[in-house]
């Protein structure tokens, strides 16, 4: 049975013209048609107030972290259900259709997973590509972006002392407590633009500066997230990287980068603490 319900888009902001026109566009082409828009911008130097502003009237200024732009723009929303979506997307024409049938369907599940594939251009974007797709349908990788604004409420939104692994740790939370967690078909696709190992080392290194409050709240995950180099679920997919043994190589290089980056973040964070 369908509902009408309105569902608020949230979208974190900064620097995005280049990309925010994709998921705007994608939104208003949802065949799903009663969605609000709701943009939280943290002072961009760019044009992207100006294309937001194409599209909605909700259009606010807010920071310092992703987390807390995403529960402002919560906060400022009217919807029932809530999507979370980072300006780097664009979605399928059906994903909040099923996101809504499959919520109002079930009463017990809060909140829903949407499948994520990669895109863009340049040598280095083909690896992260290769990775992404083995994260499909692992339960310790993907993380819920539909929820029901109230069970959001209830769990306080996003812990803004956690930058990078917020995404895991609200639905954990409502693991932990006996929250249920769907998952639908349509696809989020995710613009990797021109990837760089490199800056990619370096937002893992920010990323684990802040990490050491999501590991001691959720020490299981250690293994599964904190693994940065080999996770269990390569071993679960090793067809997959011994038929592709170019871009196995060439991931597994990526995330050797990537993972000096977070060992030298979460160092640098320990000995910042200590000394503060």
């Amino acid at each position: 049975m369908k509902t009408f319900s309105l569902v608020s888009a949230v979208i974190t902001t900064k620097n995005e013209e280049a990309v925010i026109e994709d998921i705007l566009e994608s939104l208003k082409k949802q065949s799903y048609r009663n969605i609000e828009i709701v943009i939280v911008d943290n002072n961009s130097v760019d044009n992207t107030l100006n294309v937001a502003r194409k599209h909605t009237s909700k259009v606010f200024n807010y920071g310092p972290e992703r987390s807390s732009q995403r529960n402002f723009g919560v906060s400022k929303s009217k919807g029932v259900f809530i999507l979370i979506l980072d300006a780097d997307m664009k979605l399928e024409k059906d994903v909040v259709l099923e996101c809504v049938e499959f919520i109002s369907k079930n009463k017990e599940v809060g909140a829903v997973i949407i499948p994520e594939k990669s895109y863009g251009r340049g040598f280095w974007t083909q690896f992260k590509v290769f990775e992404r797709e083995f994260y499909v349908g692992d339960q310790t990788i993907e993380a819920p972006r539909f929820f029901r604004k109230s069970l959001f409420d209830k769990f306080g939104g996003y812990d803004t002392s956690i930058t990078g692994p917020e995404d895991w740790d609200l639905p954990l939370r409502m693991r932990k407590q006996g929250g249920k967690i769907g998952r639908i078909k349509s696809y989020i696709w995710h613009n990797e633009r021109m990837f760089s190992p490199w800056k990619s080392a370096q937002k893992k290194f920010y990323y684990a500066m802040h990490s050491e409050e999501y590991l001691k709240r959720h020490p299981e995950m250690v293994l599964s997230q904190g693994n940065l180099l080999f996770r269990p679920v390569f071993f679960k997919k090793w067809r997959k990287l011994v038929s592709n043994p170019f871009l196995s190589l060439g991931m597994f290089f990526v995330r050797i980068l990537e993972m000096g980056g977070a060992l030298l973040g979460i160092v640098y964070g320990y000995i910042n603490k200590r000394g503060s």
